[in-house]
C-alpha cells in the first residue's frame, strides 16, 4: 500500500514542542551528577586509593588490583546510591561507533538469594567477542578473544540503569582494535616530543596536552517522514530527490531562531550531556535548512573525544522523544550543504601555557613559532595521510563541494602569520620576536599584533586552519570518530618535533644561543612550506586544483586510493618511530577501510535499485498510464489527438526516463555481481567505487521524473517536505 504522503507532511507540521523538565538548580549544581569525577572520587574512596588513582591518571602510574579493588568499591556504593543495576565496558570499535555488553551487578550469594558485587577486576578488564567487530584479518572467527581494559584517564558515567567504564579495546596478541588505544598512544608521543623542547624555555614543564574542541553539525527531520524514505532509514541519506525551489540560498536560516520544537529538543539534549559532564556551550542554526550545530568548551582530547561519541548516542534517544530522527551522514541531502565535525586542536603544559597561542614575551613568541612551523611542516610531511584519516564514503559526498573543504589539504594562515613568517626568513636569527603595543619599536624587530585572534581572519574553504591559538581542522566528517584524525594529526607532528629537536641539538652545540640556535632551525623549514601547504586563498577553485598539484600537495579523489596512504613507507616508518601503530595494525585498518567502503556502496547500491524498480517505475507508470488514457478518450470522442501535444510530450518524455532508469539499474546490478566476485579488499572498493558513479547517474533520470509525475502519485517526501518541517 502506497503513503499518504500530503497527510505525513500534515501529522509533521501539526506536531507541537514538548515540554521539557528542566532542572530547577543552576548548571554548576547538576554539571557531571552522572560522572564519577575527581569530587566524587574524594567523597566515596579512601585517601589511599584515591592517592593512587590520581597518580595513574595524571602520571601515568599502573595502578595494582588491591588499588583496583578500593576504587571499584566506591564506584559501586556511589552507583547503587544512583540505583544503577548493571555495569558495561564502554568501548569504540572499528565501526565509527561505539559498543557495549551490560552485566548485571548480581551474583549468587550461596543461600538462594542474590548479592550486589562488583571488584577490581570487573572494573578493569572484560572479554568481548573480539573477532565479531572489524579487525582486519587480525582475529580469525575460532580466535574470537579480546579485551577491553579500563582508561582511568576518562571518567566513569552512568547511563539510564547502566555504569559505563570507558575503556580500551585490544586483541588477545595485544594488537588495537579501537580508535581510542591509538589516540592515546598518539596523546604520548606528541608529549614525548614536545617536552623536551619545551624544558628549553621552562624546565618546570613535565607533560604537554593535546587539547580538542569539536563542533558537531547534524540536520534533525521529522521520523514519520524518515520511516516513509527507505534510503535514510538504511543509508541515512537521500540516494533521489530534487532540489526544493527554495533552500539555502537565501542564507535566512543561519544563525535564525530556533525553531519551538528544535529548540526543546536542544534544551532536553544539553541538560543530559551537562549531567554526563559534558560542557556543552553553543547551539545555532546552520546554513542548511533544519541543519544544526552543538559545540562543548575546548577539553583535553582523550576525554573530548570519548564525550562526542557519547553525546552522538544521546542525541538519537532524545531526539526520538520529540519526534525528530538525527541525521548524521556528511551529505543526507543533495545540493545543499552537508555536515562536518571541525576539530579545534591544540596543545598546552602542565603548567598551563598553550603552545599555539603568542606569548607574553620575546622566549613565549618563540616557544610559540616553535611549534606553530613544526605543526605545518607535519601537515605538508604528511598531506595525504592526513586526508585518508578524514576518508570515507560519506565523507567523499561533503568534501570538495562548495560549502566544505576541499579534498586537498592546505593549512590556512591568515595575513597577519604570513607576513611573520616571510619576515623571519628576511632579517637575523637573533632579532627579537615581540608583541606589536608592548615594547618599543626597533628596525627589523618581528611583531605578532597583540589582539592576536583579531588578526587572524576565517576561510571557510580551508581544510585546516589556523584561528589565533589552534589550528581548526575542518574536514573531519559529521559521523566520524574524532580519534581517526586527531591519531594521525599528533603522530605526524610528535615525528616532526623529534626531527626538530635533533636539528636543534646541533646548532646549540655549535655554541648558539637558544634564539639563534632555534631560529636558524626554523628557516629552512618556514622557506620549505610557506609556498607549499600555506594557502589563502579559494580552496573551492579550479585554479586551487591545478596549483596544489603544481605545489606536489597530494589531489586524490578517490577514496579507496587515499587509504593507501596508511601504509606508505614514510607513514609506516612514522607510525612506528612514534609508536602510535604497528605496521600490522595499520594493514588491519586498512583492510577495514577498503571492506566498509566497499560495504557502504553496496547497501546504497542495492537500495538504490530496489527503489527505482519498486517505488520510481510503478509511480511513473501509473502517471503514464493516466496520460495514455487521456489521449485514448480524445481520439474517441473527437476523432483526433489534437490538443494533447503536453499529454504526448509527457508521455514521450516520462517513457525515456523509465528506459534511462531500468537500464541503468540492470547494468549497475550487473556490475555489482561483477564486483562481489573480486578477492582482494583494495580491488573490490576501486570496483565499488565505480558503481558509487553509477549511482550518481541513476539519480538523475530519477529526479528528472520527480518533475513529471503527478505530486500526489510520487511515493516519496520530498526535499519541500522534509527540509522545512521543525
Amino acid at each position: 500500500m502506497s503513503i499518504d504522503r500530503t497527510d505525513l507532511v500534515r501529522k509533521a507540521f501539526g506536531k507541537k514542542a514538548l515540554a521539557v523538565d528542566i532542572p530547577e538548580q543552576i548548571i554548576s549544581d547538576y554539571f557531571a551528577e552522572r560522572v564519577f569525577d575527581r569530587a566524587k572520587m574524594r567523597k566515596y574512596l579512601d585517601p589511599k586509593t584515591l592517592q593512587a588513582l590520581f597518580e595513574c591518571i595524571d602520571e601515568g602510574k599502573p595502578l595494582d588490583r588491591k588499588t583496583a579493588d578500593g576504587v571499584a568499591r566506591g564506584m559501586k556504593e556511589w552507583a547503587l546510591e544512583n540505583h544503577v543495576t548493571h555495569v558495561t565496558h564502554w568501548f569504540q570499535p572499528l565501526t565509527e561507533g561505539t559498543a557495549e555488553k551490560h552485566d548485571s551487578l548480581i551474583e549468587l550469594d550461596g543461600r538462594g538469594g542474590v548479592i550486589e558485587m562488583f571488584d577490581g577486576s570487573s572494573l578493569a578488564q572484560q572479554e568481548p567477542d573480539a573477532s565479531s567487530f572489524p579487525n582486519g584479518g587480525i582475529r580469525a572467527t575460532f580466535e574470537a578473544r579480546g579485551y577491553t581494559a579500563w582508561d582511568p584517564t576518562s571518567p566513569v558515567f552512568i547511563q539510564q540503569d547502566t555504569l559505563c567504564i570507558p575503556t580500551v579495546f585490544i586483541a588477545y596478541t595485544g594488537e588495537a582494535l579501537d580508535y581510542k588505544t591509538p589516540l592515546k598512544r598518539s596523546i604520548k608521543a606528541v608529549s614525548d616530543a614536545a617536552v623536551p623542547i619545551c624544558r628549553l624555555f621552562d624546565p618546570k614543564v613535565n607533560k604537554v596536552q593535546s587539547y580538542l574542541g569539536w563542533e558537531q553539525e547534524y540536520f534533525l527531520v521529522d521520523e514519520e517522514l524518515f520511516a516513509a524514505r527507505s534510503d535514510l532509514m538504511i543509508t541515512g541519506r537521500t540516494l533521489m530527490g530534487h532540489m526544493s525551489s527554495k533552500n539555502q540560498q537565501l542564507g535566512d536560516h543561519y544563525f535564525a531562531s530556533i525553531p519551538e520544537r528544535v529548540a526543546a529538543f536542544m534544551r532536553e539534549l544539553e541538560v543530559e550531556g551537562l549531567r554526563l559532564g559534558i560542557p556543552l556551550k553553543t547551539r545555532h542554526n546552520e546554513v542548511a535548512p533544519n541543519q544544526f550545530e552543538m559545540a562543548p568548551i575546548f577539553g583535553e582530547a582523550n576525554l573530548s573525544n570519548d564525550q562526542n561519541q557519547l553525546i552522538m548516542n544521546v542525541m538519537h534517544i532524545i531526539a526520538h522523544r520529540h519526534g525528530f530522527v538525527v541525521l548524521l551522514h556528511e551529505k543526507p541531502f543533495d545540493g545543499i550543504n552537508g555536515s562536518g565535525k571541525h576539530n579545534n586542536w591544540s596543545l598546552g603544559t602542565d603548567t598551563g601555557r598553550m603552545l599555539l597561542a603568542p606569548g607574553k614575551d620575546a622566549e613565549g613568541n618563540l616557544l610559540f613559532l616553535t611549534f606553530f612551523v613544526n605543526v605545518l611542516a607535519a601537515v605538508q610531511r604528511h598531506n595525504a595521510l592526513l586526508k585518508a584519516s578524514i576518508a570515507s564514503a560519506t565523507n567523499a559526498h561533503r568534501l570538495g563541494g562548495h560549502e566544505a573543504p576541499p579534498a586537498i589539504i592546505s593549512a590556512f594562515l591568515g595575513r597577519t602569520m604570513t607576513a611573520v613568517l616571510r619576515k623571519i626568513l628576511e632579517v637575523p636569527s637573533d632579532t627579537p620576536i615581540q608583541i606589536a603595543g608592548k615594547k618599543g619599536r626597533s628596525v627589523g624587530l618581528i611583531e605578532i599584533p597583540e589582539i592576536f585572534v583579531d588578526n587572524t581572519d576565517r576561510n571557510r574553504t580551508s581544510p585546516f586552519a589556523f584561528t589565533g591559538n589552534r589550528f581548526e581542522f575542518r574536514a573531519v566528517g559529521s559521523s566520524a570518530n574524532c580519534a581517526g584524525a586527531l591519531t594521525v594529526l599528533n603522530a605526524a607532528v610528535a615525528e616532526q618535533l623529534l626531527d626538530f629537536k635533533e636539528a636543534l641539538d646541533k646548532e646549540m652545540a655549535a655554541g648558539k644561543s637558544l634564539q639563534v640556535a632555534v631560529m636558524d632551525t626554523l628557516k629552512p623549514i618556514i622557506a620549505s612550506i610557506i609556498d607549499v601547504v600555506c594557502f589563502d586563498g579559494n580552496g573551492y577553485s579550479e585554479e586551487w586544483q591545478v596549483e596544489a598539484k603544481r605545489r606536489g600537495l597530494d589531489v586524490e579523489t578517490r577514496v579507496p586510493e587515499m587509504f593507501k596512504a596508511f601504509t606508505r613507507p614514510e607513514s609506516v616508518a612514522m607510525f612506528t618511530r612514534t609508536g602510535v601503530y604497528t605496521e600490522k595494525e595499520l594493514l588491519a585498518r586498512n583492510e577495514v577501510k577498503w571492506d566498509t567502503y566497499t560495504k557502504k556502496v553496496q547497501i546504497e547500491s542495492r537500495v538504490m535499485a530496489r527503489m527505482a524498480v519498486n517505488h520510481i517505475i510503478p509511480a511513473a507508470l501509473e502517471y503514464k498510464t493516466r496520460l495514455l488514457k487521456e489521449v485514448a478518450l480524445n481520439q474517441q470522442v473527437l476523432g483526433s489527438q489534437e490538443g494533447c501535444g503536453t499529454e504526448l510530450d509527457l508521455i514521450r518524455r516520462i517513457g525515456a526516463y523509465i528506459e534511462e532508469i531500468s537500464d541503468k539499474a540492470e547494468a549497475m546490478r550487473q556490475d555489482r555481481k561483477r564486483a562481489n566476485a573480486i578477492e582482494g579488499e583494495y580491488e573490490k572498493a576501486v570496483a565499488y567505487y565505480g558503481i558509487a558513479q553509477e549511482i550518481n547517474a541513476l539519480r538523475r533520470p530519477i529526479d528528472k521524473l520527480e518533475e513529471l509525475v503527478d505530486n500526489q502519485l510520487w511515493p516519496l517526501p520530498k526535499y519541500r517536505e522534509l527540509l522545512f518541517i521543525s
